[in-house]
């Protein structure tokens, strides 16, 4: 496998610039929910007109630390059944890790503090132009992230993780070298590990699928876009230009053209945002990030899980002095984290193993990358070594 080195990155995009801290009143609680559906009387003629059945009121309650046998670490419920406006009469709802069951109604759930939380840290993070749909997207980047997903981190029988691992590693030397945005590496990724699974590929051809699906990453996230030949240079002309195009056709067949994701990064810094993390964090969290994608175990997780357990790491490794505002940002960001306690401890029991073993592995590219002062040198903190200790393992 063609082997390439590092170039001088650029800087990464720095999340934290200073905002201004005022916020506009908080909306009622009532005009968050939406208008209640009253019956409003008016002065007529009570002879000439038939007596009319008043429709009841619709009621919301935000409960807080369900305790389930999933160990729900957050959800919102509606108190009692309510009748809609078709005659359909709607269930309590509770959101589970298995499918978000009740997601269409989370709009109406979500208190109007997280909902105006969102929208400032998707403008902030410059993912929308206008907040008046922020809220819609945030729902569709909830809703798209269980697309796609997989039962277990079985690979076919002639692959393995550690030859999936040298193939990722190799990847984000590439997304290194070309300079591309952090969400293509994320997207080659997912479409990789799709593509492992549901199209026919031999060993001596892996590494050009992993080319093929950087490509079709970057002509997804990217403005401007390298030369096939640039790429086929960049694994020593090991394949021609027509196999690369050839691969192309395949994976996107293979994949039936829909390259659609929801990156785990995009959730990291959503909560970061509203957990009010300082720039350390982020970059610790963003480090541990990254190591998830050489361990194939975690391909079976969602992204927003994914996110929350290496934000929940980062701050357990970095022990910055709390604070009573951090504090309850914290736990506002923590509503957002759809999952069982259980697929968190074991996400970050993953990626802690992971960080202590980066320095001495072959596939150390993610180490190199988090070291430079531009990254404050996270992947170096003596705090990832004992990791696993402060989880108890």
């Amino acid at each position: 496998m063609a082997r390439t080195g590092f170039c001088d990155s650029k800087p990464l995009l720095d999340l934290h610039k200073k905002v201004d801290e005022r916020r506009a009143p908080l909306r009622m609680w009532a005009n968050a929910c939406g208008p209640l559906d009253r019956w409003q009387p008016v002065e007529v003629d009570e002879s000439r007109v038939a007596p009319v059945k008043k429709e009841p009121e619709r009621r919301w309650e935000r409960r807080l630390s369900i305790q389930t046998s999933e160990g729900i670490i957050m959800g919102f419920h509606e108190d009692s059944q309510t009748c809609l406006a078709d005659g359909c009469v709607e269930g309590p709802v509770l959101l589970y890790p298995h499918g978000l069951q009740g997601l269409h109604s989370l709009q109406a759930l979500v208190p109007s503090l997280l909902r105006r939380e969102v929208e400032i840290a998707l403008e902030k993070l410059n993912l929308i132009w206008d907040r008046t749909y922020a809220w819609d997207m945030f729902l569709d980047m909830m809703r798209t992230q269980t697309w796609h997903s997989f039962p277990n981190a079985d690979l076919p029988r002639h692959f393995t993780d550690a030859t999936r691992a040298v193939l990722v590693d190799w990847l984000i030397q590439v997304h290194e070298i070309m300079h591309f945005q952090d969400e293509t590496l994320y997207l080659a990724i997912h479409l990789l590990n799709r593509s492992l699974r549901q199209i026919k590929v031999t060993t001596a051809n892996l590494q050009l699928l992993g080319m093929v699906c950087l490509f079709l990453a970057a002509k997804k996230e990217e403005c401007l876009l390298p030369e096939v030949s640039g790429l086929c240079y960049l694994m020593d002309h090991t394949y021609t230009r027509h196999q690369l195009l050839r691969m192309e056709r395949k994976v996107l067949c293979g994949l039936k053209f829909d390259l659609s994701y929801t990156p785990p990064l995009h959730f990291l810094l959503l909560l970061a945002s509203i957990a009010r993390c300082s720039a350390k964090v982020v970059w610790m969290a963003r480090y541990l990030l990254e190591l998830s994608l050489l361990e194939g175990q975690c391909v079976v997780f969602q992204p927003v899980q994914l996110a929350g357990a290496a934000l929940c790491l980062s701050r357990q490794v970095l022990q910055e002095p709390p604070t009573p505002e951090g504090e309850a940002a914290w736990c506002l960001a923590s509503s957002i984290h759809v999952g069982s306690e259980t697929a968190l401890l074991r996400i970050m029991q993953i990626l802690a193993s992971a960080a202590a073993k980066a320095h001495g592995r072959e596939t150390c590219a993610t180490f190199i990358k988090f070291s430079s002062p531009e990254t404050m040198h996270v992947s170096r903190h003596l705090g990832l070594k004992n990791a696993s200790a402060l989880l108890g393992v």
